[in-house]
């Protein structure tokens, strides 16, 4: 049984806060050595592994997920908070909690580093056999525009995840044309990764017969992380061996920025933003 006082957001985050500051050191150290190309770091054991496990048992089903599938990604994700068990919202929010915010924007010496209340894009995930996300770009900005979205904080919680499972997190440090790195998504890690112009990453297919579930949340800030970005939608791209995938992707980005020329915010207004209001 899970006591109640791990259940509010402030006492998650006092857990979160304790677990990186103990390893502060070798994470500011991993995301240094790693800041040139696209920077990252991660830490194991990020909460008592009972209550990453009843996390992950409250995970709301597929049915109650958005499916989104296309030769770019196919995944679950689910974003209204307020339609699932209460303490995912709590630990949604326990990741913007000031101190923690405060701790990450010392260990990545970001000067200016915000959350998002209205978790644009971000949220719960879920894959299953099969599921994928393909090489991409994500989004330069907010949902208005005004910030540079600059990290992405990823926690995985299912239990038992081993590596040989696939849906891990690669970063492509080097571009398309060379090898990624896996960053495996090992149960109760949280994988901190910089996003900018030349943050190429993917998941790669799950292999087996589960669900990898994810709790993800992005920081952003005024300035970007890297001083050739510029504005750019969501960019797919095929990996090494989909040629025809990756050039049809290549026409699906050109359409898109096209139009967001035109359209400074979009053609239609994205879902994937919790609306508070909405029962």
């Amino acid at each position: 049984m899970i006591s109640d006082s791990f259940m509010h957001r402030k006492d998650l985050a006092q857990l979160i806060l304790n677990r990186l500051t103990l390893d502060k050191a070798r994470i500011k150290t991993q995301y240094e050595s790693s800041r040139h190309q696209i920077g990252y770091f991660f830490i194991d054991d990020l909460l008592p592994p009972e209550l990453t496990t009843y996390i992950n048992s409250q995970f709301p089903s597929k049915d109650e997920m958005v499916l989104k599938k296309s030769i770019k990604e196919n995944k679950h994700i689910a974003v209204q908070m307020n339609q699932y068990a209460p303490i995912l919202e709590e630990l949604i929010y326990a990741f913007q909690d000031e101190r923690i915010v405060k701790l990450i924007k010392n260990i990545c010496s970001i000067e200016d580093l915000h959350p998002d209340a209205d978790l644009y894009a971000g949220g719960l995930s879920s894959m299953e056999q099969h599921q994928f996300l393909n090489p991409h770009l994500d989004n330069s900005h907010d949902k208005e525009r005004n910030n540079w979205r600059v990290l992405n904080l990823l926690f995985y919680v299912t239990p038992n995840w081993n590596d040989s499972n696939g849906g891990h997190l690669e970063i492509w440090p080097k571009g398309l044309k060379h090898p990624q790195t896996t960053l495996y998504s090992r149960f109760n890690r949280l994988v901190v990764m910089a996003t900018h112009d030349k943050s190429w990453h993917s998941v790669s297919p799950v292999l087996v017969d589960a669900s990898r579930n994810c709790v993800s949340n992005y920081y952003f800030s005024n300035t970007s992380l890297s001083t050739t970005d510029k504005f750019h939608v969501t960019t797919f791209r095929g990996r090494p061996h989909q040629k025809i995938r990756n050039q049809v992707l290549k026409f699906d980005a050109f359409i898109r920025m096209s139009l967001r020329r035109v359209f400074k915010k979009g053609v239609v207004k994205n879902p994937h933003v919790y609306n508070k209001n909405k029962d």
